[in-house]
């Protein structure tokens, strides 16, 4: 899965090749911490740190993912100091699926950045999903990756914005 996940070394992070694996293994289901600390140590991190990152509710001996509903509204990219992409794309399809392309699109703005390789995760979920057949959960996947393109232009518009043109003479 980690040769899938990162076609272009680098790309995903060790926070997200955690949740990516919790997911495929668990959903939105919780698991023991035992089990969570097994995966993070393997995959590079700790239970800690993913919690520290804001995707996973710990406490009482069990782990589970946040669904992208549980994420906060207020989220500023320029304000986490440790942002996987899974957060990252899970905070854009909340945007998307609340407030629209535009709300998604001055999110990705704040962190372009990560826009590759949230777009790669989109498609990954969405085909883990569907090979599941958890249709709820490949929708939200599809709907980002349908949308991609507007959010991408809301994104440019955004950057935009604000900007001061000069005149060379």
């Amino acid at each position: 899965i980690t040769e899938f996940l990162t076609p272009d070394a680098g790309s995903f992070d060790a926070d997200t090749l955690f949740c990516n694996a919790w997911f495929e293994q668990y959903g939105w289901s919780a698991g023991s911490f035992g089990e969570a600390d097994v995966l993070a140590r393997g995959k590079g991190t700790s239970v800690g740190g993913v919690a520290e990152a804001g995707v996973i509710s710990s406490g009482g001996g069990k782990v589970r993912l946040l669904a992208w509903s549980e994420y906060d509204a207020d989220w500023d990219p320029r304000a986490d100091s440790r942002m996987p992409v899974w957060e990252s794309a899970h905070h854009l399809i909340r945007a998307l699926n609340t407030q629209g392309e535009s709300a998604a699109g001055a999110l990705l703005a704040a962190m372009s950045d990560k826009a590759e390789p949230i777009r790669q995760l989109a498609y990954h979920l969405y085909t883990l999903c569907e090979r599941k057949k958890w249709a709820e959960e490949a929708r939200a996947y599809n709907e980002l990756i349908t949308a991609w393109h507007g959010i991408v232009e809301a994104a440019s518009e955004t950057g935009h914005r604000g900007a001061q043109s000069g005149l060379d003479f």
